[in-house]
């Protein structure tokens, strides 16, 4: 029988009591499609665990592949033997319920067989020799089985030969290669090819469990599940709670170091509360950016001081916007903060620096603003803000965004991005200046104009 006109289709013929109808499933689908039709060369699809990703793209998706065009030659690799078996019996069985193969009589093993078209299938474990295996299409499937392997550097270099030495040069020059997993490290395979020269002709499909916000590929707004049926926001904020880092890596896809060499952040993860205190003083200090959907992001840390001398995270507001959506997300945030929190804004050297800040000190009026010059060394900046959060004395108002600028801050001064970091430190220095503003008590907003968006 032909296979169906759209994977989608096929899935619900082969699999109809599964539901692949869920959004983040449609989406793997689509991108998948594309590269069925040649339009994506090699594809990563990184996934929370228990999201069906390995039932989709590795069980089902190359049967779907070998039916559009039998001569096709599949190599599945998984982190070891056991695991890649169990998921070639799963891919054999489908095939053989099909009743459209013909299959070959001397290859014919769950983890080996052929069609009498030159297609087929070879399952290994990561390590294994795939020499004299040609393939146009390879499946790998969690290359890492856990933490422990992951933290291996010894480990992580096997792998990392593996994919060089032996998978690599058996995929045909026009082959295709497909990544599905769900991170551990840093410095996983993952990692390890989107800083190669190879990083090119990937196209990355992260699916973090709690949207980020603005650019979640779902169009999800902050703070929602991936997949509420299979992990509602309350099991996976308890999740978050047993470990920021290993929550950021296998939930929201987004793996980091261990520990800060700048700021010892996990001392700010065990301060993290569900209320704020009395605060004596407020301030939300501002990054600014220009660029859309690209670039830096513009960020507004809101920060206030209590009568122990505690500083408080209360919100985070985050976003690549073009300079409009930028203002009117400044404006929105004053609006949501009262005129009773002081606003930092960074003045860059020049004129046009000094023209910007005039400019937006117009647009907020009304509000206490004051535009301080940026000068001096990024970590200067920062260096009496990190002086006191590794001290213990910082704290953050537990919300969505809580994951994503702790690990902003856990990668500074190496990583990408460090906008929210250069805020965060502005606001910590216009309180200990003590220019800010009084105010008696604070509720953080919930309106969707703010919140922490995610990379």
């Amino acid at each position: 029988m032909p296979p169906p006109s759209s994977f989608r289709d096929w899935l619900c013929e082969v699999s109809p009591t599964f539901r692949w109808k869920w959004p983040h499933l449609v989406y793997i689908q689509e991108r998948l499609e594309a590269q069925a039709r040649g339009e994506v060369r090699n594809l990563m699809v990184l996934c929370p665990p228990q999201h069906g990703k390995s039932e989709l793209v590795t069980v089902r998706y190359p049967v779907w592949r070998l039916e559009l065009d039998p001569r096709l030659r599949v190599i599945v690799a998984a982190y070891n033997q056991g695991y890649v078996d169990k998921l070639a019996r799963k891919i054999r069985r489908i095939a053989v319920a099909r009743g459209c193969f013909h299959f070959a009589t001397d290859k014919h093993a769950a983890s080996e067989w052929e069609l009498l078209e030159g297609g087929g299938l070879l399952a290994v474990g990561i390590g294994a020799g795939v020499t004299g295996n040609p393939a146009e299409l390879a499946v790998i499937d969690d290359p890492i089985k856990g933490r422990e392997d992951a933290e291996s550097e010894v480990l992580r270099e096997k792998v990392w030969e593996w994919y060089v030495d032996e998978l690599s040069t058996r995929i045909q020059q026009d082959g295709q290669k497909l990544l599905v997993l769900t991170p551990w490290h840093e410095d996983d395979l993952r990692g390890r090819i989107m800083n190669s020269s190879e990083a090119k002709h990937w196209t990355v499909v992260r699916l973090p469990a709690i949207s980020e916000g603005d650019g979640d590929p779902l169009g999800r707004t902050e703070g929602q599940p991936l997949c509420p049926e299979r992990r509602n926001l309350e099991w996976l904020l308890d999740q978050q709670a047993l470990s920021q880092r290993s929550f950021q890596a296998l939930y929201q896809c987004n793996p980091t170091p261990r520990e800060g060499s700048f700021f010892q952040v996990d001392r700010l993860v065990e301060n993290v509360r569900g209320e704020v205190p009395t605060i004596v003083r407020w301030s939300r200090a501002w990054d600014l950016a220009s660029s859309r959907g690209s670039g830096d992001f513009t960020v507004g840390v809101l920060m206030g001081l209590d009568a122990m001398g505690r500083y408080w995270i209360a919100d985070v507001t985050r976003g690549q916007w073009s300079p409009d959506e930028r203002n009117q997300r400044m404006r929105q945030t004053a609006a949501l903060d009262g005129v009773l929190v002081s606003i930092r804004l960074p003045q860059d050297p020049g004129q046009a620096g000094k023209e910007q800040a005039q400019a937006l000190t117009r647009m907020l009026a009304g509000y206490s603003v004051k535009a301080i010059p940026v000068s001096g060394d990024k970590q200067i900046r920062a260096d009496p803000f990190a002086a006191q959060l590794n001290g213990g004395s910082v704290f953050l108002v537990r919300a969505p965004w809580n994951g994503a600028f702790v690990e902003e801050l856990r990668q500074f001064p190496s990583g990408r991005h460090d906008d929210a970091v250069d805020a965060a430190a502005d606001a910590f220095n216009e309180l200990t200046a003590g220019n800010s503003v009084g105010m008696p008590t604070y509720r953080p907003p919930d309106s969707a104009a703010v919140g922490y968006v995610g990379r």
